[in-house]
């Protein structure tokens, strides 16, 4: 990528994906690549990239997935193995459009399962750890419950006037999500497996209010993990910790990312 710190955008399994990036670029420093929420966009991260390139060193990229902020829209509608589709055949396409040569992938909600499968499905030595912040594995009622208040707060019109400022076809992006986890055939989707196949360390960070899931999706991966994992649970916290709680969820990224580069210096060194 020839101009790593302006927004831009990028082609992946043929759509044209808007991104941010700041920080080093990836010849110079491991990456943090961003996968946002359900109604997320790289644009919604607001500052929070930039700080995690500050307090960690590296660069960051975080991009909207196709359907979301200014990218292409998304053939709807989506499959409900829609983030199964997203970790295995469109995140390594977005990996290789930004030259990235090591690093991490940090998701939100959504963003953090496809990086959760991401991990357990494809054998990419470039990825050194993931960070996951409100990972779902398996659906539960009071997050479908939730979902379903969203669809009303959508339809009363409050909710879509706020997101038609971050995406350009708020319809689009609201029901593409909103019906696929509405889907009563979704009441059954569940993505655990992938845990069993993790090879590298992970860091899960959910706040104890979180409203779209309960700590159960914390204990799946905690019983299931073959790698490290590194649980942060943080009070006075929902579905959002970079909102909710910054300082703490930044102090948490920073540390696993500390630990991870001298894990790799210290394999260097070894060799």
């Amino acid at each position: 990528m020839a101009d790593w710190k302006a927004d831009g955008t990028l082609k992946a399994s043929g759509k044209t994906l808007d991104y941010r990036c700041f920080g080093p670029k990836p010849a110079e420093a491991p990456t943090i690549v961003m996968l946002h929420e359900g109604l997320g966009s790289a644009g919604l991260w607001r500052d929070f990239p930039e700080k995690i390139a500050e307090v960690t060193g590296m660069g960051v990229c975080a991009y909207s997935r196709a359907g979301y902020g200014q990218s292409d829209p998304a053939d709807l509608p989506r499959p409900l193995d829609y983030m199964t589709r997203e970790a295995v055949d469109v995140l390594p396409q977005v990996l290789d459009a930004i030259g990235f040569e090591r690093g991490i992938l940090l998701g939100h909600s959504d963003g953090a399962t496809i990086a959760a499968i991401h991990a357990g499905s494809v054998a990419d030595y470039r990825v050194r750890g993931i960070i996951l912040m409100a990972p779902h594995f398996f659906t539960e009622e009071m997050g479908l419950a939730e979902i379903a208040r969203a669809r009303a707060a959508y339809d009363a019109g409050d909710l879509r006037d706020r997101m038609a400022k971050h995406h350009r076809d708020p319809d689009h992006t609201f029901c593409g999500w909103n019906d696929a986890w509405l889907d009563p055939a979704f009441a059954r989707w569940n993505v655990a497996e992938v845990i069993d196949y993790w090879r590298i360390p992970a860091l899960a960070i959910q706040g104890r209010q979180d409203q779209y899931g309960t700590l159960a999706q914390i204990e799946e991966l905690e019983s299931r993990a073959y790698s490290p994992v590194d649980v942060t649970i943080l009070d006075d916290c929902r579905h959002a910790p970079h909102q909710d709680q910054p300082e703490k969820t930044l102090a948490a990224i920073a540390e696993f990312a500390a630990r991870l580069e001298r894990i790799e210096a210290a394999e260097v060194e070894a060799a």
